[in-house]
């Protein structure tokens, strides 16, 4: 008995590219997948200044806030009106400028975060109420990066 099989001669071109794509394949099943996180991160800090009507003796009246950068002498101005029937308000230095009610200079800028020491009062109908000091913070960010290359 004779057998007679015919064989075809494959390009040696498409013969690698098999080869090829055949060890890609069975390569991915083997290998984990590598990702690297990406993170946004903000740092904003506010110092909380408030005044307080302890026993609502004044009804309405209307605060204004001044903060003072000590290092250049730039003063920053809030006024608050406070209703007959509350007591007072706190507020945020600085606040963002987005706010329709915010802490800005004679020029109408809003006040920025800038590191240093600050002096503040408030005054109650033109008067001095209440005052202090604060050290506005530096800060910063630190970002780690996770995974970006693959495990065996």
């Amino acid at each position: 008995m004779v057998h007679y099989s015919t064989t075809l001669p494959l390009p040696a071109g498409l013969l690698r590219r098999g080869a090829v794509l055949l060890i890609l394949l069975v390569g991915s099943l083997f290998a984990s997948s590598a990702h690297a996180q990406t993170w946004m991160v903000s740092t904003t800090p506010y110092i909380k200044l408030g005044v307080l009507d302890k026993y609502n003796a004044l009804g309405g009246y209307t605060a204004v806030f001044i903060v003072t950068n000590e290092k250049n002498g730039q003063e920053y101005l809030l006024t608050k009106q406070i209703a007959k029937g509350e007591n007072g308000v706190d507020v945020f230095f600085p606040t963002e400028p987005s706010d329709p009610e915010y802490f800005k200079n004679t020029q109408g800028l809003a006040a920025q975060p800038t590191p240093g020491r600050y002096h503040w009062e408030c005054r109650v109908n033109g008067k001095k109420a209440v005052g202090g000091f604060f050290n506005f913070p530096e800060t910063g960010n630190d970002i780690t990066v996770i995974g970006g290359s693959a495990q065996r």
